[in-house]
């Protein structure tokens, strides 16, 4: 059926308001939900393209409905009109007010797109949506500091809450690398609860992962084994516990090198078991350093000295440093007490602190007796003076008890030298 001339233009008004809503519009539907985001707080999300084929089937589905719906209002409009003039409407009648076109932002619900497919992350967006993106600063591929990432990464936030000084391990590039890469409920906390199970105090914790961080690379039933051969050789629990707080990489060692080194030092020396236990109870880096050191003062204590095996034996039992100790601050000062000062081989093992006491100390205290007439270190004579007073005791009472003159005497003696 023709349509008359006064349905054209209302029809044809109906198809140009219904083609009206386009994707600008369901753009800014989709969008909305955006905007109550914090500024600032995470990236905004990106509509993928089965979004965007959702909006069109949307926006098809809403004009083909608009269409119907004006082709069903025509047609009965036609009906009832059926028996009025074709001529155009007069002056005086007032035009009818054009069709009202559902808005698509009322219409179209928020829970109708929970079951929308995830937005792609390769969906292009506009340039005013990307520039309400917030973006971390990137990390710096290459540093020279862990500073840089301690803002990014929460096993350094946590080391550093135990104390631990990260300052001193990225001078170790394999060192930062490693804590980078570890995670700490997985790689680090299982290492804190056996350290502490093992004796570390929590203010401990810090200084100790600082100098052996590399126990993070260890792994925990390795470390369980080795506890369980100390403990098999009669070592207590606190023996351990004060052996790994002095020796912080003990338990990085395997149990053949430890075992190694305490039948090393118990052959060497001809010590009893219980002597071993103890020597390196009190001196633990005896287990992880070098034998070069001590193999070397052995020599230097029997062949340049002149101490028997058992002198020996005697002086590292009372003063385990002596097998560690640097050779010429040893030489020199055997030289001076023995040479100088005159005090024989007997009276230096009864009291081998002296190889453990700086060298300018005993030749002061030594100048100042000597000046005083009072340097007797002859056990048999009047007026002795033992190397434990000589070297142990503090200068006000070296001075009256033992030089028997005021500390101030001795203070002016020490600026003639």
């Amino acid at each position: 059926m023709a349509l008359s001339a006064q349905r054209v233009p209302r029809w044809f008004s109906a198809i140009k308001l219904s083609s009206f809503i386009n994707a600008t519009q369901i753009r800014r539907l989709f969008l909305r939900p955006r905007y109550t985001l914090l500024y600032g707080f995470s990236a905004q999300p990106q509509m993928s393209s089965d979004n965007c084929l959702v909006q069109r089937r949307i926006k098809t589905y809403r004009t083909s409905s608009l269409w119907n719906s004006s082709q069903s209002t025509n047609s009965s409009r036609e009906d009832n009109n059926s028996v009025q003039s074709t001529l155009l409407p007069s002056v005086n009648e007032q035009p009818q007010e054009p069709q009202k076109i559902p808005n698509s932002d009322s219409e179209l619900s928020l829970e109708g797109l929970e079951d929308l497919p995830p937005l792609s992350p390769l969906q292009p967006i506009s340039e005013e949506e990307a520039i309400r993106i917030i973006a971390d600063p990137p990390l710096p591929p290459v540093s020279f500091t862990l500073r840089d990432y301690v803002d990014h990464s929460e096993t350094l936030q946590k080391l550093v809450l135990l104390g631990v000084d990260l300052s001193k391990i990225e001078k170790h590039s394999d060192a930062a690398n490693l804590l980078l890469r570890l995670d700490f409920e997985k790689d680090i906390k299982q290492i804190l609860l056996f350290l502490k199970d093992l004796g570390i105090e929590d203010n401990q914790l810090g200084s100790f992962l600082t100098k052996n961080y590399a126990i993070f690379s260890e792994d925990l039933e390795n470390l369980r084994t080795r506890v369980t051969y100390l403990q098999s050789k009669n070592f207590s629990k606190a023996d351990i516990a004060q052996m790994v707080r002095n020796a912080p990489f003990l338990l990085n060692f395997s149990v053949e090198r430890l075992d190694n080194r305490l039948g090393f030092f118990q052959k060497e020396l001809e010590l009893s078991v219980k002597k071993t236990r103890d020597l390196v109870v009190r001196l633990p880096r005896l287990l992880t350093g070098s034998l070069e050191p001590v193999k070397e003062n052995m020599k230097v204590y029997h062949l340049e000295f002149g101490f028997k095996r058992n002198e020996v034996q005697h002086m590292i039992t009372r003063i385990p440093k002596m097998l560690t100790a640097n050779k010429r601050k040893l030489t020199e000062t055997f030289d001076y007490v023995h040479n100088v000062m005159g005090i024989p081989h007997y009276i230096i093992v009864r009291f081998p602190q002296v190889f453990n006491t700086k060298l300018f100390k005993v030749k002061e205290r030594h100048l100042f007796l000597t000046y005083l007439g009072r340097a007797q270190y002859d056990p048999a004579k009047p007026n002795y003076i033992s190397l434990d007073k000589l070297v142990s005791i503090p200068d006000e009472i070296f001075s009256e008890e033992v030089a028997k003159a005021s500390v101030q005497d001795f203070q002016k003696f020490l600026k003639t030298l």
